[in-house]
């Protein structure tokens, strides 16, 4: 991977094997440098709604309560949260639970004020074909796809969002005559 972040993709791929009922494939994804096509209707678990901020970077995160995998990236991710204050950048975590007491609980328990909502269903075929627990994606200022980074991220990688430059655009073969 070109995005500079070094993650520990052993645990990665062990969590994908715990994690195998997720493990279906979805079409409707845009493939990297693509425009996100945002669902509307997206409510947090306190019941606000939830759109995406024009201009801002967004950094969205799926996981899961019984992930434990989740519950160390998700202390990273809480960290991150407050280091964006004042920054052009919105944070969405998407729990893949359907029950909200079971996420309240948990949240409650591990000490964590994210922005949750349980719209996975919708959530995750607009923004990746990979359905993988932890899942962080982001999304530019201008609402096309940056990274879809499958597994748990180091402290260091996760605060490293925040600052993580747009990609370029992979080099075109048209026309190469190999």
């Amino acid at each position: 991977m070109k995005c500079g972040l070094r993650r520990r993709t052993g645990l990665a791929w062990l969590g994908a094997g715990l994690l195998a009922p997720w493990a279906t494939r979805v079409t409707a994804a845009p493939a990297r440098g693509e425009a996100v096509a945002w669902p509307e209707g997206i409510r947090l678990l306190d019941g606000q709604p939830w759109t995406p901020r024009a201009g801002a970077r967004k950094i969205i995160v799926f996981w899961s309560t019984s992930c434990p995998y989740c519950r160390r990236h998700n202390r990273h991710v809480q960290a991150l949260q407050a280091q964006l204050a004042g920054r052009p950048l919105q944070l969405l975590t998407v729990a893949r639970e359907h029950d909200a007491d079971t996420v309240r609980r948990h949240l409650a328990r591990e000490a964590l004020t994210l922005p949750v909502t349980l719209d996975h269903a919708r959530l995750a075929p607009a923004l990746s074909e990979r359905v993988f627990v932890p899942l962080t994606v982001t999304v530019g200022a201008d609402d096309r796809l940056e990274w879809v980074i499958p597994g748990e991220m180091t402290a260091e990688d996760v605060m490293a969002l925040a600052d993580a430059p747009r990609p370029r655009p992979a080099p075109s073969t048209k026309g190469d005559s190999k």
